[in-house]
């Protein structure tokens, strides 16, 4: 394989490409060329005609860089070198991403600046499961202020197994007394209501 340098100014970019290149993708290039430099090699025929690398071509383009490792493909035809750039882009669409051996890899890392990944976004992935449960847990409860608030004021009274609606209030039945009513019945002979207690946090009723 015969890699060569070649100044930018001297490639083409072809009439037609297979795929387009997005500023978010030119911008990812410029990050992964500024950190690693550049890493695979410009495909162009005969006529320095771009084959595979137009997304590395403009970004290296844009950030001022005037060579760059070309490889020159001068033996193919015309039919395949439209069979090249399909199946270049193809092949390599066809990959999937192993997200748990990405997982692994970015844990052994001492920072999260990563080409084609969000550096914050990398940070919540990688945050503490329990972290994560807690803020989770956490969001929407009131303020502390709030809930000593709550908790200061008469809690309503809490009914004990045995206890039945009175007018007017809540009574409970002293246990092993026997009224005119059956325990947890109304005096119209239907359920009586329903025991609960008094959340510390919030004041509401949770009922059992």
């Amino acid at each position: 394989m015969n890699i060569v340098t070649m100044k930018l100014s001297e490639l083409h970019v072809p009439e037609r490409n297979v795929r387009k290149h997005p500023e978010q993708q030119i911008k990812e290039f410029m990050r992964s060329v500024k950190m690693f430099g550049q890493t695979r090699p410009i495909v162009v025929d005969e006529n320095k005609v771009i084959l595979i690398g137009n997304g590395l071509y403009k970004a290296l383009e844009k950030m001022g860089v005037e060579t760059a490792e070309v490889l020159v493909r001068d033996d193919l035809s015309e039919q395949e070198k439209k069979k090249l750039m399909i199946a270049d882009n193809k092949i390599y669409s066809l990959g999937v991403d192993d997200l748990d051996a990405i997982n692994d890899f970015i844990k052994e890392l001492l920072d999260y600046d990563v080409p084609g990944f969000d550096e914050e976004l990398l940070e919540m992935m990688m945050a503490d499961a329990d972290e994560v449960t807690e803020r989770i847990t956490e969001y929407g409860l009131l303020e502390e202020d709030e809930v000593r608030d709550i908790q200061s004021r008469p809690q309503s009274p809490q009914i004990q197994p045995g206890a039945r609606p009175e007018a007017g209030g809540i009574t409970n039945t002293p246990e092993g007394e026997e009224g005119s009513q059956s325990q947890g019945t109304s005096q119209e002979g239907q359920p009586g209501e329903q025991a609960y207690v008094i959340c510390p946090k919030c004041g509401e009723k949770i009922w059992l």
